[in-house]
């Protein structure tokens, strides 16, 4: 069986986990040579993803080939940080500045573009609340300055955005066809940073929504694509 395991596994992955399963059995389940996360209550198998979409691709094309599957993918729209000494003492708890949003998927879909089109594949942006737990002993990235992020617990349940069809991706695009755009504007409407919008064009143009127009001075513009992409059995 194909497996990450559950040894390294944080707790918001595993509340999400119980959440989506059918019951508390019916997680870590053998379905075509992998174990998935959880199976609903209609059978659905249901995978959990934090991070890039790229190492499912293989994995979510076998599982869809046995019936629906639920690509489950958190957002924090609101954090609390705690901040432990090396001995597990807490220094501090502050809520973050910083509030997600359902743009950051495309971050996630980078290395796999168009997952989006593979059938009987629902994306699900769950919105939830949580507290992320830090522990400064040295051994984190040095842009957190040795601290580390030890844990990210599931506090609230905020709602969930489901991505079914193609046309529910046409959200990300609020502009009209005959409109064109530059990654700054996408940027600015969708009040999300350039990297960000820079990112969702990218992934958005590999899987057949929008399309390069042109230039506006020394950005490139784009627009909407004559007619939506439709869901492919080989997309990846």
């Amino acid at each position: 069986m194909n497996s990450i395991g559950t040894r390294n596994e944080k707790s918001l992955h595993r509340a999400l986990k119980l959440r989506y399963a059918a019951s508390a059995e019916a997680v870590e389940v053998a379905r075509a040579g992998y174990i998935c996360d959880a199976v609903g209550k209609d059978g659905e198998i249901i995978e959990i993803q934090t991070g890039s979409f790229g190492p499912l691709k293989k994995k979510l094309a076998a599982l869809t080939r046995l019936g629906k599957v639920k690509l489950v993918y958190p957002v924090a729209l609101s954090t609390v940080i705690e901040l432990y000494d090396a001995g597990g003492v807490l220094q501090s708890k502050k809520k973050s500045p910083r509030k997600g949003t359902i743009w950051e998927i495309f971050r996630s879909f980078l290395h796999a573009p168009t997952l989006m089109l593979l059938p009987r594949l629902n994306i699900e942006i769950a919105l939830v609340s949580i507290t992320e737990k830090r522990v400064d002993d040295g051994t984190g990235s040095w842009f957190r300055r040795g601290i580390r992020v030890d844990d990210r617990v599931f506090e609230a349940w905020e709602g969930a955005l489901t991505l079914t069809r193609p046309s529910d991706y046409r959200r990300f695009i609020p502009y009209d066809r005959c409109e064109t755009f530059t990654v700054k504007e996408l940027a600015k409407k969708a009040r999300i940073r350039e990297t960000l919008a820079k990112k969702t064009l990218w992934v958005l143009t590999k899987a057949g929504f929008t399309e390069r127009a042109g230039k506006r001075g020394r950005a490139i513009t784009y627009r909407l694509r004559g007619s939506l992409p439709k869901k492919s059995r080989s997309p990846l």
